[in-house]
């Protein structure tokens, strides 16, 4: 099989194309740059994810991890790629110089990440989790606190975690029953148990840094009494230099359907009375630090999600042009007709289509969402700043749920597509599948990114913010109606906002109603719709782009006899590609969508009035 991750023409597209990131290099911030340096970084970035990441992506999850003496041992392949991530100095491209990150825009990182995230998502975030934790101290830390800990996070050369869930507290973080007294020299004695903390022991760095949320004594219940606390494996003394052996420890690792080759830990602090931790920011400041960290984390693991999917469309891809089977359907009955690509048969072709639909959509998504961020970064003024920050976190549980759902069901169709061999471990589709489900779970479920969405990010500033994404939609519907052979798809996305724009509305006044419970149970729905909406919006701007791109290099004005010359070259079958798949979401899928939103309209109470003992049972 051939070593695929992401599709580097697209990605180029995207950037280049479609988003105009070009345009963000007049910035102060990055004016050094160019595109011949990103795409170098880029290339660089490929290079090392095929011939270094890679190859560990398959021996990685048959090892796994285990626990030795109370030591988490990774596989051993993973050693000599951290090495090298380490040495490129991948770990913080987008971060400011000063402590150690390559000053890059955040869209340019995300571009890098399909393809070292893509290649082995558990060995490359013990590299990259540390960022995380980097940011929280650089926000809220003390001077003395950055100059210890985030250069040695960002740079990979210390491990980072995030430790929240506990026995008894996974998405109900105000339980947290982790303690922290003060001790006289300012720091402070922690005392309790987490669990499925990623990365929270391994053998790839010299210290690990967990930031622990824990309550002080004497502070308010539930979340506003949480406080944040920077605890180190190895005690880091004032010249920056390692210290004793903390009382944190890994106590068991969890045998998982995926991510084999990343360690999910339970750990107990501690155990012999000695764990010491640092307050970082204020008492009871915990929560509102640790969001700083979960919303990365979220944009991540939708992030996450979509890389499993791009990499198992391309092996479906691959093998649907290389596997024979079955003859042309006009020679079905010829039994010297020799047997065709799979390729060829309608059904592969629909479930290819339906998959490639979703994968361009959530990264023209993705980097939409990544540009935002650059966008914000260097903007003019304060009031552009802060509605593009709302528009991210807007967006920022929409694409964790909807790229983490439909990311998984891309690998389960890319399995389809191989028949029984996508079912044994011969092909890498059924460990993508496995690796992407926990996506939909951790930080923070679906159903609670749905209910954030619903309950908190609809309502921003009386739904400005969404308003003015749903604007941006009706820009990009109005430019395609000007394309005559796009017209009809315009349309139909336009009544696709319309009605969005109608149940936010419809569920927004019901949600501060006494049917409350009525408009939580559409909350997920209402997520889903919204993603297929926005993935209609990027697949048209696509096509916005394509269709004069595809009528210049057919040379012919009028676009279905461009669309018969397609075959002729890569760039024209490209463009009319794009086309084609605006074509087979709006018209094939999006209407089902429609459907989904008359459903929530019509408000049925089945799910909120159905009598627990009626689920049936012992």
């Amino acid at each position: 099989m051939a070593q695929v991750i992401a599709d580097r023409r697209d990605i180029d597209f995207v950037l280049y194309e479609q988003l105009k990131i070009e345009e963000i290099l007049t910035a102060e911030k990055f004016q050094d740059l160019d595109r011949n340096i990103l795409d170098m970084i880029i290339s660089e970035a490929r290079k090392l994810a095929v011939n270094e990441i890679l190859p560990t992506l398959a021996e990685g999850d048959r090892i796994g991890v285990r626990l030795e003496n109370g030591q988490v041992k990774v596989p051993e392949c993973f050693h000599r790629p951290y090495k090298l991530l380490l040495e490129g100095e991948w770990t913080s491209l987008y971060e400011d110089p000063e402590y150690g990150g390559q000053g890059l825009p955040y869209i340019i990182a995300v571009a890098v990440g399909e393809y070292l995230i893509g290649a082995n998502y558990p060995l490359v975030i013990y590299a990259f989790e540390g960022h995380g934790t980097g940011k929280m101290i650089e926000l809220y830390g003390t001077e003395k606190q950055k100059e210890l800990f985030v250069e040695k996070l960002y740079t990979g050369k210390w491990g980072g975690t995030m430790d929240l869930t506990e026995p008894q507290a996974g998405s109900d973080v105000g339980a947290i029953a982790t303690t922290a007294v003060k001790n006289p020299d300012g720091t402070y004695t922690l005392t309790g148990n987490k669990i499925f903390i990623t990365n929270g022991d391994h053998d790839l760095t010299e210290n690990i840094i967990h930031p622990v949320l824990a309550r002080v004594e004497g502070a308010p219940k539930g979340t506003k009494g949480l406080s944040l606390f920077i605890v180190p494996k190895f005690w880091v003394n004032d010249d920056g230099t390692l210290g004793e052996r903390n009382d944190i420890v890994c106590t068991g690792v969890e045998e998982k359907m995926g991510l084999h080759g990343s360690a999910t830990c339970s750990m107990t602090l501690g155990a012999k009375g000695n764990c010491r931790g640092i307050l970082l920011g204020e008492e009871n400041q915990g929560i509102q630090i640790m969001f700083h960290m979960m919303n990365e984390a979220r944009l991540d693991v939708g992030f996450q999600g979509f890389t499993n999917a791009s990499s198992a469309y391309l092996h479906a891809l691959n093998y649907a042009r290389e596997r024979l089977q079955g003859k042309d359907l006009e020679k079905i009955r010829d039994h010297d007709a020799p047997q065709v690509p799979i390729i060829r048969h309608p059904d592969v072709r629909r479930m290819l289509l339906w998959m490639k639909a979703h994968v361009n959509g959530m990264r023209s998504f993705i980097y939409y969402a990544s540009r935002c961020i650059d966008r914000a970064a260097c903007a003019e003024n304060v009031e552009k700043n802060r509605l593009l920050n709302d528009q991210i976190a807007l967006l920022t549980p929409v694409i964790k749920a909807y790229c983490a759902e439909r990311g998984f069901e891309v690998c389960i169709e890319a399995i389809q597509i191989f028949g029984g061999y996508g079912y044994t471990r011969e092909y890498p589709v059924e460990q993508h599948a496995r690796d992407a489900k926990i996506a939909s779970i951790f930080e923070g479920t679906d159903g609670i990114q749905a209910m954030d969405f619903l309950g908190r990010k609809l309502g921003m500033r009386d739904g400005s913010v969404f308003m003015s994404i749903l604007q941006e939609i009706r820009d990009v519907v109005e430019t395609a109606t000007e394309i005559e052979a796009l017209g009809d798809l315009a349309k139909k996305v336009e009544k696709a906002v319309d009605r969005l724009e109608e149940i936010a509305l419809y569920l927004g006044k019901t949600a501060r109603s006494p049917d409350i419970r009525l408009a939580f149970a559409c909350a997920h729905p209402f997520l889903m719709v919204t993603g297929d909406v926005i993935m209609a919006w990027m697949l048209l701007w696509r096509a916005v782009v394509a269709a004069p791109k595809l009528q210049e290099l057919a040379g012919d004005s009028d676009l279905t006899a461009a669309h018969e010359k397609a075959g002729e070259n890569k760039e024209m079958a490209f463009y009319s590609g794009q086309i084609r798949t605006a074509e087979y979401f709006i018209q094939s899928l999006l209407p089902a969508t429609m459907g989904k939103m008359n459903a929530i309209a019509a408000g049925s109470r089945a799910v909120t009035d159905i009598h627990e003992n009626a689920f049936g049972g012992l």
